[in-house]
């Protein structure tokens, strides 16, 4: 699709709140969102609660807030099924009274006996229509005290067919469609049913959705034509496969949302990430979402299952953490360092220690671990302290101890007069930065040794020597 829709195009995100917001729904909500966005449109949530027994508040407040952490924002919503209870009520009044549904009495037991008839038979499990009205059929006696469930008279012969705008033209038989429950016994509307009236009254242009709704669609196509309503196109996007190739779970995936902010990534690199996972612009790895919002007309979607990569997302994550702000940085590192027993008091800015370190992490949690070494008291293990301060470097420590009070306090002038000191000792830089990095940190691994005895400052650097020298 890269023409322009000839009608408003207006999308949906419509999760139901049975759980937290998971990738495959949020890559879902991405697309839809784009796809408004991209051509001046209108992007709209609904949350599809009535699934009573499963849907939740505390599950609604999650994918709300998982889009808020992502970023999309919708135009319109959020608009609740359960809200909506008289519409639809109103439209079953309409199909019954139109003859396009009609009240079965027929048993969940009687029903199952139906389908299980037909499986014996080699046939497609279905309810055999024993209620449903034709001319000149007698129906059977309304058994006593029952109350009907409401079924939509479907079409029993013909196709339908729709150009699915991810996976190209789909035909299914109306003879593999049996007649849908549109209502329950107690009169509550079921999914399929609320799902079409809520696209027609909320005038939904566009549905983009994952694929295992491929088979709702030619029911809710039916029950639109039958009220005589325009139909949306469809796209049904593949799924999301773990990294295994299998499909993720919640045992060996994060696939909650929400796991990825507590695991120290950020949104742009999510976004980014799954904006590559089922579509592509050329060769273009990373993007902003305002560029996806360029680019993203319903084309270029893919239409086998893309494949979770937690490499390619930490190396995007990186790129991002190079980018950010690093007071943002700062802010989101915090939390944790002060649950790990950080002391910021008298210590260096946060966010200059993080510029320093952020290169070489993957996720703002290994960038707020990295930097604790300036925010907690060094306690060298013993051993190393005698593997690396030998009598020949000692008098080398003295020697940079005694210039540190005077030395211009940069990274460029400590450089030199640690070369200074090198030279007139006879040493390699290794020998003495070793030793250093134990006395001012407590560990080997740091950034260069000039980088971090600036941002230590001199009083600390001072300080830190007198305790070993």
């Amino acid at each position: 699709m890269t023409n322009a829709p000839a009608k408003p195009v207006r999308t949906r995100f419509a999760p139901s709140p049975t759980g937290y917001l998971h990738l495959g729904g949020a890559r879902t909500a991405l697309y839809s969102w784009a796809f408004a966005r991209h051509f001046g449109g209108t992007f709209v949530l609904r949350i599809e609660d009535t699934d009573l027994e499963r849907s939740t508040p505390e599950a609604v407040q999650a994918i709300i807030e998982g889009m808020a952490w992502l970023g999309l924002n919708h135009d319109e919503g959020p608009f609740y099924q359960m809200q909506r209870m008289d519409r639809y009520r109103e439209v079953v009044a309409q199909m019954l009274e139109a003859g396009t549904a009609y009240h079965c009495y027929s048993s969940p037991e009687e029903v199952q006996a139906m389908r299980d008839r037909a499986t014996a038979a080699g046939q497609k499990p279905r309810y055999d229509g024993t209620w449903r009205p034709e001319p000149g059929k007698v129906l059977p006696a309304i058994p006593e005290g029952r109350k009907p469930v409401v079924r939509f008279k479907n079409p029993l012969d013909g196709e339908v067919t729709w150009n699915d705008f991810v996976k190209g033209t789909i035909t299914i038989g109306n003879k593999e469609l049996d007649d849908l429950v549109i209502a329950r016994p107690d009169g509550t509307p079921t999914y399929n049913f609320c799902v079409a009236i809520d696209d027609l009254d909320m005038e939904i242009s566009h549905v983009l959705r994952g694929d295992d709704h491929v088979n709702n669609t030619p029911r809710q196509i039916n029950i639109l034509r039958a009220i005589g309503a325009p139909l949306p196109e469809y796209g049904h996007l593949p799924m999301i496969l773990g990294s295994d190739g299998a499909k993720m779970s919640k045992r060996k995936d994060a696939v909650n949302v929400m796991q990825y902010p507590a695991e120290g990534y950020l949104p742009e690199a999510i976004l980014n990430y799954l904006a590559r996972l089922g579509w592509s612009h050329g060769d273009d790895e990373v993007f902003s979402m305002a560029q996806v919002c360029e680019w993203f007309d319903g084309s270029h979607l893919l239409n086998s299952a893309a494949q979770f990569n937690i490499e390619k997302l930490n190396w995007l994550n990186n790129h991002y953490i190079k980018q950010a702000d690093n007071q943002r940085l700062a802010e989101l590192a915090k939390p944790r360092m002060l649950a790990n027993g950080a002391v910021f008091e008298g210590a260096p800015a946060l966010s200059v220690v993080l510029g320093l370190l952020k290169e070489r992490t993957n996720t703002v949690n290994e960038l707020a671990d990295a930097a604790m070494l300036f925010y907690r008291e060094p306690q060298p293990d013993a051993a190393l302290l005698t593997q690396h301060v030998t009598d020949a470097v000692k008098p080398a420590l003295a020697d940079f101890a005694a210039r540190c009070a005077t030395v211009e306090w940069s990274k460029a002038a400590l450089s030199a007069m640690i070369k200074e000191v090198l030279a007139a000792h006879g040493l390699k830089m290794p020998q003495m930065a070793m030793p250093l990095r134990l006395f001012i940190t407590g560990q080997l691994q740091t950034p260069a040794i000039d980088a971090v005895l600036e941002i230590f400052g001199r009083d600390t650097v001072v300080a830190r020597l007198a305790k070993f020298l």
